[in-house]
């Protein structure tokens, strides 16, 4: 069996902070991570890996070449092979044009079973990846994993999580499967695997090597665009009830009819 998981490299937004001034981020001397739902996607590749040892995890992602950090800490936490989807012409992509990217590259590696992904990232919170993905490979897709259970026939049923419970869904492979953080705790990285990590090739693919057009990929071929980034205003001053919270109670609910809320 072989598992493709689709990993993000994102800025992390707990140090993400924005200029008052000029309403845009400030991205001097913010650390890059692993997204974070998609660390949920990789423990679950790895989980069905160490059931069936001959399953060989495969990650893959499109970004600049610092990139390769992130993958070796997916090889370090037990990945098998790495992929970097890396040329200035993918630069400025948005959710369709590197959906087109990933489909093309998850061809390249033809014989997969199930393409595991994040439900989204969180420098973009779209979940429109992992979809659009599987839409332009033509397999069916689950979103909002929180339970993975394998069968013998070369099928899974998932839990699919909803607002107020859970659908319960078999599909056969190939799928695409986006998972939530409910689905798993990730592993730590290794000692061993890391010094194993730091010695494995990442194979790096560029325009030219995957079957995609130009016209397809890049900010030119993205039809969302992202014109300004700002901190919404603070609307009013807060107001600190004081008492018991009886008092406080009381308080607010003549506040609130006051207001017209209630």
């Amino acid at each position: 069996m072989r598992i493709i998981v689709c990993a993000k490299q994102v800025p992390d937004t707990t140090e993400v902070r924005i200029d008052p001034k000029t309403n845009t981020l400030i991205r001097d001397g913010v650390p890059s991570i692993l997204n974070p739902d998609d660390a949920n996607a990789l423990e679950a590749a790895l989980t069905i890996k160490d059931k069936l040892p001959d399953t060989i995890v495969s990650v893959i992602s499109m970004g600049p070449p610092q990139a390769e950090n992130m993958l070796r800490e997916c090889l370090a936490m037990g990945a098998d092979e790495a992929y970097l989807i890396s040329d200035r012409a993918f630069g400025g992509s948005d959710t369709w044009a590197t959906s087109n990217a990933l489909a093309s590259a998850c061809r390249k590696l033809k014989d997969y079973d199930f393409i595991f992904g994040g439900r989204q990232a969180i420098d973009g919170d779209t979940a429109q990846v992992g979809p659009q993905t599987a839409e332009k490979l033509g397999i069916p897709q689950i979103t909002y994993v929180q339970d993975i259970v394998l069968n013998d026939d070369n099928t899974v049923t998932v839990q699919r999580q909803l607002e107020d419970g859970y659908e319960v869904i078999k599909v056969k492979s190939p799928a695409m499967l986006t998972a939530v953080k409910e689905l798993n705790s990730p592993r730590y990285m290794s000692v061993d695997r890391i010094f194993e990590a730091m010695k494995m090739d990442i194979t790096r693919w560029n325009i030219n090597d995957l079957d995609v057009s130009p016209t397809d990929v890049g900010l030119k071929a993205s039809p969302t665009r992202v014109y300004k980034s700002f901190t919404p205003p603070a609307k009013g001053n807060s107001v600190m009830l004081e008492g018991s919270v009886k008092d406080m109670v009381e308080q607010l609910a003549v506040k609130f009819k006051h207001h017209h809320i209630i």
